[in-house]
């Protein structure tokens, strides 16, 4: 009869994919705070409406994977410092619909290039095989789990 295999955290991947996600987000996030009075959250908010314009926070929630909570505190306080807006949803009278506000987009305009040299900086040790792999992995790894979930990527 075959042993069962022991729990040893440093070897399983949902442990230390949290590790690596905290320890990575401590970091940025300490920048974000220091030079932008930004949590992140907030900056989650400002990248995906950046990309995508208006989006209701049920589709902020399901695009950055945070909870209701965290989307409502983190877009009100992005409303109250002008960052973004919030409008009536003409396909839904129940939501908003939330947008940058010019000095939103101002904002992520200067965030954006930080963020991308603080990618630079904590992937520096890899090639740019390495990070694309890495990358492909995490998005097979994402399907995987959503399909093990019940839900869709």
């Amino acid at each position: 009869m075959k042993k069962p295999r022991a729990l040893r955290l440093a070897a399983f991947v949902p442990y230390r994919l949290s590790i690596a996600t905290n320890t990575v987000s401590e970091v940025i996030a300490g920048a974000y705070r220091t030079l932008f009075g930004l949590n992140i959250p907030e900056w989650r908010l400002i990248a995906v409406l950046a990309e995508k314009g208006g989006a209701t926070q049920l589709d902020l929630g399901a695009a950055t994977r945070m909870d209701k909570v965290t989307v409502s505190r983190a877009a009100i306080a992005l409303v109250a410092r002008g960052l973004m807006r919030r409008a009536p949803n003409p396909r839904d009278k129940r939501s908003h619909l939330l947008s940058l506000t010019a000095q939103g987009r101002a904002l992520y305009d200067q965030v954006a290039p930080k963020a991308l040299a603080l990618e630079d900086t904590v992937l520096a040790d890899f090639s740019a095989e390495e990070v694309d792999t890495l990358i492909a992995m995490l998005r097979r790894l994402e399907a995987s789990a959503a399909r093990v979930g019940g839900r869709e990527p």
